[in-house]
């Protein structure tokens, strides 16, 4: 009787992904990840010379991106003496293609070489003051989508899970960037007025829908991890008005300028 070759683990996946990315870009490694979330993208002109772009879904494992705003590209960026791994789409955890393809990215980046993850996204504020178009660093994450990419006993320690040293980085080249606790719904759905006051209530300053499940795997993989959370809109029952994902874009865009030259000055000094 023939058994079935059985099917690769998420990391052996992930191996293949980043040989064929090596492949396909002509870098045999990469030195620094960067997700890109909603309203990010103008931002990736600033980081430096694009040497290659690629469909995510010309790498095993990747599916096609699912969400207006997020293109289904990787580029291969060079800044200095840097290769830049830059996601410009996520696969969000409430797609339902399980965990293990929401952190596929981050793998493959980490098995590509990459030290170091920057993690952006679009969220809701709750800090009085925040105005939509504002960048916020993550000081810390409260994950409410009830799961992990961890598989198995593997108790990894998230207690400085997103890096204090590139934080610090972050607000000597910008001494005006906030800082927040990042609390990630399930989504699809934008929070209740009642859920954004629960976030508020257990610690939280920026509501979304990523992000978290991304940065356990990026320590799982022991990378090195920035996030940086747009402001795009005032989350629920904070402005008295209905939320709107063209609002969220259009928020995106116009601070996605000032961000490019952020994250090209931040990721010199990795």
């Amino acid at each position: 009787m023939t058994h079935a070759a059985e099917a690769p683990t998420p990391y052996e996946l992930a191996g293949s992904a980043a040989q064929r990315l090596a492949e396909l870009t002509g870098v045999e490694r990469h030195d620094i990840a960067l997700v890109l979330g909603s309203g990010w993208l103008p931002a990736v002109d600033a980081l430096g010379e694009a040497t290659a772009e690629i469909d995510t879904t010309d790498l095993p494992g990747f599916s096609a991106a699912a969400v207006a705003g997020h293109s289904g590209k990787i580029r291969s960026v060079k800044s200095g003496d840097r290769h830049l791994l830059v996601f410009l789409s996520r696969t969000h955890f409430y797609e339902g293609k399980g965990v293990a393809a929401v952190v596929h990215p981050i793998r493959t980046a980490a098995a590509a070489g990459c030290s170091a993850i920057v993690l952006t996204n679009g969220c809701g504020g709750l800090k009085e003051g925040w105005q939509p178009g504002q960048p916020v660093l993550i000081s810390d994450h409260i994950n409410l989508t009830g799961t992990s990419p961890i598989v198995g006993a593997n108790f990894v320690d998230l207690t400085d899970l997103y890096s204090p040293r590139l934080r610090a980085m972050c607000q000597e080249v910008d001494p005006s960037l906030d800082e927040g606790v990042y609390v990630q719904f399930p989504g699809p759905h934008y929070e209740t007025p009642a859920e954004v006051r629960m976030a508020g209530i257990l610690g939280g300053h920026l509501v979304g829908m990523s992000t978290t499940l991304e940065a356990i795997a990026a320590r799982e993989a022991g990378m090195e991890i920035l996030g940086i959370s747009l402001v795009t809109n005032l989350a629920a029952g904070l402005s008295g008005e209905p939320l709107d994902h063209e609002e969220v874009l259009e928020a995106g865009k116009a601070a996605a300028s000032r961000m490019g030259g952020l994250l090209s000055q931040v990721v010199e000094r990795i």
